[in-house]
């Protein structure tokens, strides 16, 4: 199994693990009780930089709008009464943020690689 399929592997198994966790009413305890929106930061990075390493061909921006919609699904879904759950922009907020860094900060080191590299295609825009 290549890079890119172990990486596509593990993001879906991110994705799925996300999701769950999300939409669970009474999700467990996670080790050193960190806050809701540092959960939210932490999955969408892990997304983000899963997602990039595991589909390297896709445009940066199109993969962030996708893990943007994901953290709407997200939302969504928690506005569900019998989930007990609450929906919040803020979530969405961090979720967007925390893909807007990491894919775009994978799409500029892979740009700078190439530059070094002299290579065409240097452009990711």
């Amino acid at each position: 199994m290549n890079f890119s399929r172990l990486c596509r592997l593990a993001f879906w198994g991110a994705l799925l693990f996300s999701f769950v966790m999300a939409v669970l009413p009474q999700p467990p305890s996670v080790p050193g009780d960190p806050t809701d929106k540092t959960l939210h930061l932490l999955a969408f990075a892990t997304l983000g930089v899963l997602g990039s390493l595991g589909w390297p061909a896709m445009r940066w921006w199109a993969l962030f709008g996708l893990l943007c919609a994901f953290g709407g699904l997200i939302e969504i879904v928690q506005m569900i009464p019998s989930l007990g759950r609450d929906a919040q922009w803020s979530d969405l907020a961090a979720d967007c943020i925390a893909a807007l860094l990491s894919t775009g900060g994978m799409a500029a080191i892979r740009h700078l690689r190439i530059a070094r590299r002299g290579g065409a295609g240097a452009s990711d825009a």
